[in-house]
């Protein structure tokens, strides 16, 4: 009888540990990324099948932008940095641009060049879409919004989160891409949740 005890406590703790290493999915996603098809900074076409087998981190961002954006891009570089420390390769990053008719590949481009991104990096810079795509994109999968400017104002409103996405294509989470009041970007949580999905997938292949 003891022995039964002890190996179901074992048991249990060993489904608790594997628990708490998990990345749960936020309530209100969960659901895969919906089919697009897009260019790229090097106006190249980038699809949702060009996403499988990889984690991707996600944001919004134009080039445009002078508020949020920067430090948006600025945060997600210092991740990708910390990333390529850790040696963590498998996984990529993607901007979507918010305002795709004035952020063309070679716009497109010369931001990236802005960052310090480290060369293994696969960071796509987003276009070759209408406002009317964004919008939808935006809002269906990440339930978040795009604004377009108002008068007089080249200034689109768009939301300031990143998103984490498995290798399935799932949306898992989202974290402050910027600092905001007490909300302050966890450059820490993102690491460590990509690292672990990488880790996750490669147990198993």
């Amino acid at each position: 009888m003891k022995k039964w005890l002890i190996a179901v406590l074992a048991a249990l703790m060993f489904l608790t540990a594997c628990s708490a290493g998990a990345v749960e999915p936020m309530s209100r996603y969960g659901d895969e990324i919906q089919d697009f098809e897009v260019t790229n900074q090097n106006d190249e076409t980038f699809t949702r099948e060009d996403m499988d087998g990889k984690v991707w981190l996600l944001s919004f961002i134009f080039t445009n932008c002078a508020t949020v954006c920067p430090p948006m891009s600025q945060n997600m570089t210092a991740v990708a940095q910390e990333l390529e420390e850790k040696g963590i390769e498998d996984y990529g990053i993607m901007s979507f641009s918010v305002d795709p008719e004035v952020d063309t590949p070679p716009v497109l481009t010369e931001y990236a060049s802005w960052y310090d991104i480290p060369q293994n990096t696969e960071w796509q810079f987003l276009t070759g879409y209408d406002y009317s795509f964004i919008r939808g994109f935006a809002e269906d999968n990440f339930k978040t919004i795009v604004a377009p400017p108002p008068k007089g104002s080249n200034q689109v409103t768009h939301g300031t989160a990143f998103y984490l996405i498995d290798e399935n294509g799932t949306i898992i989470k989202d974290y402050a891409g910027v600092d905001s009041g007490d909300n302050k970007f966890p450059q820490a949580e993102v690491v460590s949740d990509v690292e672990k999905l990488v880790e996750q997938k490669e147990e198993e292949k």
